[in-house]
């Protein structure tokens, strides 16, 4: 009997039925989606009433990015590792907000084959403005044997080894975008019921946009080559639109197409955006819906060995023809030989 065109089919439905179509997945890996989706759902509550109680504004602390730690921030950060340390599936985190990883303590009769890496709160520096914040989250399959703790090896990995990965917006609407390798699809919470429910499936973005997203007020502490390329952006009337919470951004690229662009400064030689915590998972998430992401090296940024936790990097996604023009600036423009 085939199911009504306008049925609403849910998160954890949509889930189960990809597991069900791969007759070797075990469920871990469905448990951890569903994990992530109930933390999202209480991170979302908070964020729509931050206003209302205490959990606005600055913590007075840092984290390993030197990026002043906001409340909400450490909510979010404390729902999420709540949400996945409680059901086992999980071998450990590793978050922005944290130096090191966390090894979870084992359920009882669970050997997790996984370990997750997120951005707790995305954007975290407008949240006092009522501007859009999101979650971005990674997810690897451990290197460590699954009947002992994980270690720093299985986090350090690149992004090519990614099993999944994706984000939730918090916005007009709230929605949750991920990707398992097999496309991308996206999920909007509907608040008169709980959940979230198919609202995007397999997206694509456009093969041109007609915005580029960059914080232009660096840019003359940009390369030439960067500098060149968004004078064409402007040459050519694409529209700015720069939000500063990077899953807004490359949510809006992902569904209108266009170029996001975070390159080095003076201040940032190595880019300012988290390998493993953003650059990462987003990237994953915009090659999977057919577009591009590099670094300004050129490299591709799921090829990148990672080193350590919190290494820096600079990311240019978004649509396959705009990446591939900013590749030819950076070749005729760059002063590195060897580029």
């Amino acid at each position: 009997m085939e199911r009504p065109l306008n049925r609403i089919v849910t998160l954890d439905e949509f889930i189960m039925r990809s597991q069900k179509e791969h007759s070797a997945a075990t469920g871990e890996l469905t448990g951890l989606l569903r994990d992530i989706g109930v933390a999202a759902k209480i991170v979302n509550r908070e964020v729509n009433k931050a206003g209302l109680v205490n959990i606005l504004g600055v913590d007075g602390a840092q984290n390993l990015s030197g990026d002043i730690v906001q409340k909400l921030d450490i909510y979010a950060n404390d729902k999420l590792i709540e949400c996945l340390q409680n059901s086992g599936e999980c071998a450990g985190i590793a978050s922005e907000e944290m130096q090191d990883i966390l090894p979870f303590k084992p359920v009882v009769g669970k050997h997790p084959k996984y370990v997750v890496l997120f951005d707790p709160l995305d954007g975290s520096s407008n949240i006092d403005v009522n501007v859009s914040v999101g979650t971005i989250f990674s997810i690897f399959r451990r290197k460590s044997d699954e009947t002992g703790p994980c270690n720093l090896e299985d986090f350090l990995q690149k992004g090519t080894e990614q099993v999944a990965a994706g984000y939730v917006l918090y916005g007009t609407s709230t929605i949750l975008v991920y990707t398992t390798g097999e496309g991308v699809n996206g999920f909007t919470l509907d608040p008169s019921i709980g959940e979230f429910c198919l609202s995007h499936r397999d997206i694509k973005i456009p093969d041109r946009g007609i915005y580029y997203s960059v914080n232009q007020g660096y840019y003359l502490k940009f390369d030439l080559e960067m500098r060149r390329f968004i004078d064409q952006c402007s040459d050519m009337n694409l529209g700015l639109r720069y939000i500063g919470t990077m899953v807004s951004d490359i949510h809006r690229t992902l569904f209108s197409g266009g170029i996001f662009l975070y390159p080095n400064t003076r201040k940032y030689p190595n880019g300012k955006l988290r390998l493993l915590y953003e650059c990462n998972p987003m990237s994953f998430i915009v090659e999977q819906a057919g577009g591009k992401a590099i670094n300004t090296g050129l490299d591709r940024i799921m090829e990148i060995n990672p080193e350590e936790l919190h290494q820096r990097a600079t990311i240019v996604a978004g649509s396959p023809d705009m990446v591939g023009e900013m590749i030819d600036f950076v070749r005729k423009y760059s002063a590195v030989s060897s580029v």
